[in-house]
């Protein structure tokens, strides 16, 4: 590497980390290996150049002969390269976004915040119309610790040393000993890489999936969120002069890490008071980092700025409080008010981080407010002597991150399935003498029992069962605590209680139960109080469809009317892409998801409430991927109303949140939408005009679906063999089981195997299935067809993102590798296969008829990377499929081989950059 190193463009970076890896695997591997993998590359590239029978038939001979070590250093030499490819490729997405940024100045930069707010102002929207949609918005990122990250921590924290030796070539182009060094630095980092195991040995335990989570917000997210908030601030100030930022946080963030034990026994109560506890002494931790840089920063001087009366009342008034903290901050700095004021808060926010219990420390804070009280005094002393710019700085910075996290960092959101709930229900109806069985009643019977229940004394029945170790028990211990939670670490902290699997009222009305018994709300006549928001999540299709009638009834209940006024007269609902898409194929779950969207909010507005939807997406299109951005401005009307929170899962917070600088892309792009969409076009006409077209293409899609996954009597043996879904589940990536039951019944597999395993063998079914048979039947069937599709294509962003999204699916799967994953199948091929192959080559056709495309995604950068990918792909899929192959025989008798599928399952994902 003594040549002078490239550092321009991404190519340059990518021939200097492809030099960087040939050296290593050259030397960890040794000649012979390497020369396998450079035969098995150059006929990936041949195939991929021309198919030829002769050259696949050799690629297998070559991939077949290879022993299971051989396997696994191949598809390791592959799997990092796309790890520094990955790498380069984000590096590159930087610099490009620098260099647009510098084009467009003075301009705000594209997509951004203050981007949004000016062309607001193009558009002549008020300054009270911009204040009263500030008062509203708000963006909730939610990190859930689903498994869909196959690496380990370890791995992603030398991922961040490459990436910071990456940068140093684009910043140091002309000093050639920086150049050697980093080169050296890069190859010592590839080294460990290399010699890093980067499949976990065990699967993570809950508490370990939270500080997974943790660094995320350690590392990016506590950083990011000011220079968004200064973002929207700046834009307001050049372009509506006299409206503030929102008085409350627009951005906050929330978890399910250590609070989601849907399906997951290992999350008990006090794996969720463990967690709360990680988030608080996470923030404090950072903000005593931050106050203690402005105890040495903020050296302003009473014979250089005078006595700042208020911020003097305020140390006299911390005197006869704390006389021994304030005594030793003014010996220590005798002439500046400033940095004795923050001495102070330093050691109160020590006490706070020590304290374990509420009667902790005499002066720690009871609260955040107490905190912000003081920072906003230090503001205030700063603007009385020209100190503006310091108050407009980092206190500020400091002041923005505490009301948007609080004492708690991020509000643990709490879930469980409503059968569970249904069950710890009749116990406790059976403890308190009811005399029928609750399980056993009707709806209708239910909902009466329930609601005369809550108007009854309080029981000590749920505390009695919170002694038992079983599901319900767990469950009722989650509710007997949470109160104490609740003053100890903040409402914030653990406010809301997602119901899964909802199905009626009465799996709605059975948490409030248990919420009253346990105090959380308090009944007293008309008057009604809460501490939590409950949250319905609607998953299947049938629940989607009937969504918005059922939050009608629900409000249509007095006593559930009141609870909501309680809280804010707002209501949060949750929604399903992974379940539904399971349940209903991608077309139908899109326009499920889509009339839900519309639906849930006109009921709740009949009834005078606010609605928060939940979004709970995944990664792959099949689980609700695709560009968030879109997804936003396809919304119907009344969903685009400034409130959206959504989940961030998996290999999806890697991407968006392990930069920094990423991450403030991301968070903008979405902020920009949410402003643009919320004075949007209405959609109203073109969907009066379109939605009944849509309803029918999405009934044929359903049936199309549905007639494969649930009634193709081969589907689920062909599941079982053609893809490494068995292997799949085996994967440590998470503390949660891969089913709610049998692996072998589809239903019961989770959704996040599910895409994962059809796309690890190119299939992609999760993402497209049943569009093609849709679409295609209205072509032939109406002489107005194409020109209808194409017309909707063109003027409803709700069909043009769901075909565009289909493309993305489209593209990266791959007919010709998936066949080779079929043939482990036998009699199966010949059936499920070419139903999957024939669907896939009519939805192709149909979509670039409906496009006017000659390919799919047309010269976009997508198409071109998957085109540039598959080749160093390929050799990884033909090893999986070799190593399937053995284990469908039997040959494995240590282990090895099996273990040696899991290294291909996160080398294609690493090539693929998705697993579910």
């Amino acid at each position: 590497m003594a040549n002078r190193v490239p550092i321009e463009g991404l190519r340059d970076d990518v021939r200097v980390l492809g030099h960087v890896l040939g050296t290593v695997l050259n030397e960890q591997m040794g000649p012979d290996i390497f020369a396998t993998v450079e035969t098995a590359r150059r006929l990936c590239i041949r195939l991929r150049q021309r198919y030829d029978e002769d050259d696949e038939r050799a690629l297998g001979e070559h991939i077949g002969a290879l022993d299971v070590d051989s396997l696994v250093e191949l598809t390791r030499a592959f799997t990092v390269y796309f790890h520094l490819i990955n790498i380069a490729e984000e590096h590159h997405r930087i610099r490009v976004l620098r260099a647009r940024e510098t084009e467009r100045h003075p301009a705000p930069r594209h997509e951004s915040v203050e981007a949004a707010v000016r062309e607001l102002k193009q558009r002549n929207v008020s300054s009270d119309e911009i204040r009263g949609f500030l008062d509203r918005l708000d963006f909730w990122p939610v990190f859930t610790a689903h498994p869909t990250e196959a690496r380990r921590r370890t791995v992603l924290q030398h991922f961040r040393h490459i990436a910071a030796e990456v940068k140093l070539l684009s910043e140091e182009p002309d000093s050639p000993q920086t150049r050697e060094r980093v080169a050296d630095r890069l190859a010592e980092h590839v080294t460990v890489l290399w010699q890093t195991e980067e499949l976990r040995m065990e699967r993570p335990n809950p508490l370990q999936e939270v500080r997974n989570g943790l660094y995320y917000f350690a590392q990016s997210v506590y950083d990011v969120l000011p220079r968004i908030c200064r973002d929207l601030q700046r834009g307001l100030d050049r372009y509506y002069p006299g409206v503030p930022l929102p008085a409350r946080p627009f951005l906050r963030f929330g978890s399910w890490m250590g609070g989601d034990r849907d399906g997951n026994a290992a999350v008990t109560a006090d794996v969720t008071e463990a967690t709360l506890q990680l988030h608080r002494e996470t923030i404090l931790d950072l903000y005593i980092r931050d106050v203690a840089e402005l105890v040495d920063t903020m050296s302003p001087s009473r014979p250089r700025v005078g006595n700042v009366v208020e911020l003097e009342q305020s140390l006299e008034n911390d005197a006869t409080m704390y006389p021994d903290l304030v005594a030793d901050a003014r010996r220590r700095s005798p002439h500046e008010p400033y940095r004795q004021k923050l001495s102070v808060i330093h050691a109160r926010l020590q006490a706070t981080r020590a304290s374990q219990v509420p009667a902790g420390e005499q002066f720690r804070y009871a609260g955040p407010e107490g905190f912000i009280e003081d920072l906003d005094a230090l503001r205030r002393a700063l603007l009385t002597h020209r100190g503006e710019r310091v108050a407009g700085g980092t206190l500020q910075d400091l002041i923005w991150r505490v009301r948007a996290f609080g004492f708690h960092l991020a509000s643990l959101d709490l879930r469980q399935e409503s059968d569970v709930h249904e069950e710890l229900v009749g116990e406790l109806f059976g403890r308190i003498g009811m005399r029928h069985d609750y399980r056993a009643l009707s709806e209708s019977e239910r909902v009466s029992e329930l609601l005369q229940a809550l108007l009854r004394p309080n029981s000590n029945a749920l505390a009695a069962i919170a002694e038992s170790s079983s599901a319900p028990g767990n469950t009722a211990a989650v509710f007997t605590r949470l109160p104490a939670w609740q003053r100890f670490f903040g409402g914030d902290a653990c406010e809301s209680y997602i119901i899964s699997l909802t199905h009626s009222v009465s799996d709605v009305l059975e948490v409030v139960l248990l919420a009253k018994e346990a105090g959380l709300v308090r009944i007293d006549g008309d008057r009604v109080e809460s501490d939590i928001d409950i949250v319905p999540l609607f998953e299947s299709i049938e629940e989607l469809d009937a969504a918005g009638r059922m939050i009608d009834e629900m409000l249509g209940i007095p006593l559930y009317r009141a609870l909501v006024k309680a809280r804010r007269d707002e209501q949060e609902v949750m929604l399903g892409y992974s379940d539904s898409n399971k349940d209903g194929g991608y077309l139908a779950s899109t326009w499920s998801l889509y009339g839900a969207e519309r639906e849930i909010p006109r009921a709740a507005a009949r009834h005078g409430v606010a609605v928060r939807l939940f979004h709970g997406r995944g990664g792959a299109i099949g689980r609700g991927g695709g560009p968030t951005e879109r997804a936003i401005m396809s919304q119907p009307d009344a969903a685009r109303n400034g409130r959206l929170k959504l989940t961030e899962q998996g290999e999806v917070i890697f991407s968006r949140y392990s930069n920094p600088k990423i991450a403030h892309r991301y968070l903008e792009q979405v902020l920009y939408s949410m402003l643009r969409g919320g004075f949007g076009e209405p959609t109203e006409k073109v969907e009066a005009r379109w939605g009944d077209l849509m309803g029918q293409l999405s009934q044929r899609a359903l049936e199309v679906y549905r007639s494969l996954v649930f009634d193709e009597r081969g589907l689920v043996s062909f599941f079982l063999e053609a893809t490494p879904i068995l292997e799949v589940a085996r994967l440590n990536i998470g503390s949660r089981p891969s089913s709610r039951g049998a692996i072998e019944d589809i239903r019961r597999i989770r959704s996040i195997p599910w895409v994962f395993s059809w796309t690890q063998s190119r299939m992609n079914l999760p993402g497209w299935y049943g569009l093609g048979s849709a679409l295609g039947h209205h072509i032939d069937g109406s002489d107005s067809g194409i020109a209808d599709l194409r017309e909707m294509y063109r003027t409803w962003p709700f069909f043009a993102s769901t075909i565009d999204n289909a493309q993305i699916s489209l593209v990266t799967a791959d007919m010709r590798i998936a066949e080779r994953y079929a043939e482990l199948s036998g009699a199966h091929k010949g059936t499920v296969f070419e139903r999957i192959r024939a669907e896939y080559d009519r939805t192709v056709a149909t979509v670039l008829q409906v496009t006017s495309q000659q390919l799919l995604l047309e010269g976009s950068l997508v198409a071109r990377l998957v085109q540039l990918r598959n080749p160093y792909v390929d050799p990884m899929h033909y090893a999986q499929i070799s190593l399937l192959q053995r284990l469908r025989n039997g040959h494995d008798p240590d282990g090895t081989t099996r273990s040696a599928v899991l290294q291909t399952i996160n080398g294609i994902a690493a090539g693929l950059q998705t697993t579910g």
